[in-house]
């Protein structure tokens, strides 16, 4: 099983307490987002958790318990981008806190456990083009021998943050646009051996030699397990995803980053709802269990290869 830590909220950063008394617990519970009185009940034994992807626009509450997750395999898509606190609310200052942070989690795990999102991009008359590459080039000279992988993507308009997108007037570039922007994005990214990739996009980037990206990725993971796995496309993403099947752990409506084109918060006020029920001791993230409530346990395993193919010998 690969474990989602999370797309759907920033789990090292507001919750890593939970997460790590999980652990110590051996499972956790995930409430269905669709069904919200189906509970799932997640074991998290080192024997059939093969991965662990977080996902954090902050890692640094984990860094004095990172031991605690000595028995796991793990790796970080850390998002770091160019934007202030009028799109990243609660990020802290990129420049004074968080590429250090970056940099001392890289040192601790190794450079290629940390992959480096610039995304989502949005273009605006502030964040022009001419904006993001020059952002983009100032962090890529900072993280130079930090990482060795860059994930970019567009800003996505869903129903959920249209309305706090609509305040930024953004910017639709033409493909060609589109196109002449990697081709630059990724001449800066080779000054500082960093390979870039795209995430879940319709655009061909192929000629600017940024290739379809997978987050939840086949490739790195069996890397860093040492072993071959068999896993299938996570059919639950978008059509343009390449990502893997992984069990996601997050919730809706918790992640107090407060950014500005997020689809995982229908508001502030839920994000406030929410995080009054945060309990470091409950099996369930923001949440409790009711009487009306069904908790089932989900069949998990280990997605390792027992057995070499021919091919691998």
């Amino acid at each position: 099983m690969i474990l989602s830590v999370s797309r759907r909220t920033d789990i090292p950063n507001y919750y890593s307490e939970w997460f790590l008394n999980r652990i110590k617990e051996g499972y956790l519970y995930v409430r269905n987002p669709m069904n919200t009185h189906q509970i799932s009940k997640i074991l998290l034994s080192p024997e059939v958790v093969d991965c662990i992807v977080f996902w954090t626009k902050n890692p640094e509450p984990m860094f004095p318990r990172l031991d605690e997750l000595d028995e796991y395999k793990y790796y970080f898509q850390f998002t770091l981008t160019g934007y202030g606190n009028d799109i990243e609310c609660n990020v802290p200052h990129k420049r004074k806190s968080m590429i250090p942070i970056f940099q001392k989690l890289s040192q601790k795990i190794g450079r290629e456990k940390v992959i480096w999102r610039y995304d989502p991009i949005i273009f605006t008359n502030k964040y022009s083009l001419e904006y993001h590459l020059k952002a983009f080039g100032q962090i890529a000279r900072e993280l130079h021998g930090y990482t060795s992988k860059c994930v970019i993507s567009f800003v996505d308009i869903y129903a959920k943050n249209k309305r706090n997108m609509d305040i930024f007037n953004p910017i639709v570039l033409s493909e060609n646009n589109l196109v002449s922007f990697g081709k630059e994005i990724s001449l800066i990214a080779d000054r500082y051996n960093i390979k870039v990739a795209s995430c879940a996009e319709a655009v061909d980037l192929s000629s600017c030699g940024i290739a379809h990206n997978c987050c939840i990725d086949k490739e790195l993971i069996e890397r860093i397990i040492g072993c071959k796995i068999q896993a299938g496309t996570d059919r639950n993403q978008r059509k343009e995803c390449g990502c893997i099947e992984s069990v996601e752990i997050g919730t809706y409506n918790t992640c107090k980053n407060g950014c500005q084109y997020c689809y995982a918060n229908y508001s502030q006020k839920s994000v406030s709802q929410s995080c009054k029920l945060y309990d470091v001791n409950s099996p369930l993230l923001c949440g409790e269990v009711t009487e009306n409530d069904r908790i089932t346990e989900r069949k998990v395993k280990s997605l390792k290869q027992k057995q070499l193919a021919i091919w691998d010998l």
